[in-house]
């Protein structure tokens, strides 16, 4: 074992450290669970793993108690706010290191590879839990910390058109995932293996460094300790690693990795001085404890973007204008903003940072009229790289853009259509006017994909709206039109299935732009591999508006109940079955303090187990995350099929 220490994250730091590196390392000791728990979750699933037995978290209970460890809830309660959320059925299972690697990719943050708009705020997150100490050789999970706000074009990128986005997809095309670089069918010398010196680690090191991104490096997850856990942003480039150590052992010393999808249901609480946060020092210490990355290295068209994102973690608002940018006269200004909508327009892929930087310096320049006019003008490019800095530029300047993203809705590109109503659920107060325009394109628009963003931007409204008070009494409006939209769409053949084709060579086509992911049945009768972006996004929204109780779905309430029930019981879509689960276990379970239970709730309580068991399968992870008590899943799993 090796005797170095891994720099574990402290409380005081995650927000920061999240913010900035987009990765975190808790201690085992912080969980706030036994120790022995570890070692029994480890031998369970090793018994399960030699006889063949799938592993699942209902397989091993205990793994349910680390997710709602006193230790794992703060963090999250942190960095995503509280009665988070787990995606349900999307390999929130064990995973098993060996000899082969992973191509760097983004995991998406829909279940299985469907397509969704990547949120910069801490939306959604990656949970990693190890129940055994993990050793450098041992296949720990390879990541590009400081990478989580760049990426690549994917609209009519066919590279890209799945949910994962690639560093290197010639690496997958070539068939080099195929070989195995340790283990017994290696080619490889092992002391090549030992040292990082194959053709593999070589590919991998380089797809890192060509990006010519700021920071960013491979860096393995290890050594850990037995039960530590892992989180970083959905939007973190990361692989599934090799092993270096004997093969020979592998089976007697398995490397077992779960791994849990966490989304927001909650807003930040609002702050009411904003004006008096404290500047953070970005290079304080200089060097990353945790990668050895050299921060002084991160120039202030990175750290721009970290300002905003630690800032809206804390406060759900942007920073105060850049202190630089206030001290400014206002014709030094107007130059500072012609200089930075240059640099927005920069060309090729290694510019993204460089792009990104100048949107949210034009959002922080204390001139939101000037930021908001030019960030308008960049929304409108033909170049989806600018369309895509400019949207995040526009987020970034807050309730202020609304006009100008209500006005993108209406353009006859469709990719500026979607960009308009993604920004509405990540900046704009839910108003009546923007509930109407979010309405009209998921009710009427033409493309898919445009009805999916503006189904999750519902939810976005409405989380915001219960965060914020402002405009709360719209929420069962939303839910109303969510529940319209599950009538409306249906599930299609998953894009896999349907061409043919491995899901990372899946095509748009006439009938569906966006990619609607993989399909999968489990074996079971009643499910089909089906998918529909637009009604798993519906389902997605309608759970984050029923975490906050049964009181802010006012009229909603009832047909909310019911649609969701109906999706439980007959739907063939297993995300869709899914969702819907947690909705309900939500509405039946979270509620603000002093909340009545009304006659619909406590019909729902009563009847709760019963509707549980009309599906053929349950996502317990996700049900307990819902406030399911371990007596109720044992109740539901003791019925009988």
């Amino acid at each position: 074992m090796d005797d170095r220490e891994l720099a574990y994250s402290t409380p005081e730091r995650l927000v920061q450290d999240f913010a900035s590196r987009g990765l975190l390392v808790l201690p085992p000791e912080s969980l706030g669970i036994p120790m022995d728990v570890h070692e029994r979750i480890y031998e369970q699933e090793k018994r399960a793993t030699d006889t063949g037995t799938p592993v699942t978290p209902i397989l091993i209970p205990e793994v349910l108690g680390v997710i709602n460890a006193p230790g794992v809830v703060s963090a999250c309660n942190q960095l995503v706010g509280e009665n988070w959320a787990i995606v349900p059925f999307t390999h929130n299972a064990s995973f098993t290191s060996g000899g082969g690697d992973q191509h760097w990719h983004k995991d998406d943050n829909g279940p299985f590879n469907a397509r969704k708009q990547r949120h910069h705020q801490a939306v959604q997150i990656e949970m990693l839990y190890y129940p055994q100490a993990v050793r450098e050789d041992m296949g720990p999970t390879a990541t590009v910390p400081y990478s989580h706000y760049w990426t690549f074009n994917h609209e009519e990128n066919h590279d890209n058109f799945a949910g994962a986005d690639h560093l290197d997809f010639n690496y997958h095309i070539s068939g080099m995932e195929r070989e195995r670089i340790s283990g017994p069918e290696s080619k490889y010398d092992i002391d090549d293996i030992v040292h990082r010196r194959t053709a593999h680690d070589e590919r991998m090191r380089n797809a890192v460094t060509d990006t010519s991104w700021p920071l960013v490096r491979q860096f393995e997850a290890a050594p850990l300790r037995p039960g530590s856990v892992v989180f970083y942003s959905h939007n973190t480039y990361h692989r599934g690693n090799h092993r270096r150590d004997d093969w020979r052992t592998w089976k007697d010393n398995p490397r077992f990795m779960w791994r849990f999808w966490l989304y927001r249901t909650t807003g930040p609480a609002p702050v009411s001085d904003v004006g008096q946060a404290a500047e953070v020092s970005w290079n304080n210490p200089v060097v990353d404890p945790l990668t050895g990355i050299d921060l002084a290295e991160a120039g202030d068209d990175v750290t721009v973007v970290w300002r905003y994102h630690d800032h809206w973690i804390r406060t759900g608002q942007p920073p105060p204008p850049r202190p630089r940018s206030v001290r400014l006269a206002n014709g030094q200004r107007q130059k500072e903003a012609d200089g930075l909508y240059t640099q927005l327009h920069l060309m090729n892929e290694e510019a993204e940072p460089l792009r990104i930087g100048a949107a949210y310096k034009l959002a922080s320049i204390d001139d939101t009229a000037l930021a908001v006019r030019l960030l308008g003008q960049a929304l409108h490019s033909e170049r989806e790289s600018v369309r895509r800095a400019a949207t995040y530029g526009l987020i970034a300047v807050g309730a202020d853009a609304t006009g100008t993203f209500l006005e993108a809705t209406e353009s006859p590109l469709k990719w500026v259509r979607k960009a308009g109503v993604y920004g509405l659920g990540d900046a704009a107060p839910l108003t009546k006017e923007v509930l109407e325009m979010v309405t009209a394109r998921l009710e009427e628009d033409p493309s898919v994909y445009v009805r999916s963003v503006a189904a999750g931007t519902l939810g976005c409204l409405g989380r915001r709206a219960v965060a914020t008070g402002d405009g709360e009494s719209l929420i069962p409006a939303c839910l109303d039109v969510l529940v319209g939209s599950l009538a409306r769409e249906v599930n299609r053949l998953a894009m896999d299935r349907a061409q043919g084709r491995s899901l990372k060579f899946a095509r748009p086509t006439d009938e569906c732009d966006v990619c609607e992911g993989g399909g999968v049945d489990f074996g079971l009768q009643r499910l089909e591999p089906v998918r529909s972006a637009v009604r798993e996004n519906a389902l997605w929204s309608i759970v984050i508006l029923c975490s906050h109780g049964a009181a802010v779905t006012g009229t909603a309430l009832e047909a909310t109940i019911r649609a969701l029930t109906e999706v439980i019981g007959s739907d063939q879509n297993v995300f869709c079955v899914g969702y819907a689960m947690d909705a309900l276990t939500r509405l039946a379970n979270l509620r603000p303090r002093g909340e009545e239970v009304s006659p619909p709730i406590a019909d729902l309580q009563a009847n709760l187990v019963a509707t549980l068991r009309q599906a053929p399968i349950r996502g317990w992870e996700a049900l307990v995350r819902g406030g399911l008590s371990a007596s109720t899943v044992a109740e539901v799993e003791g019925a009988p099929r």
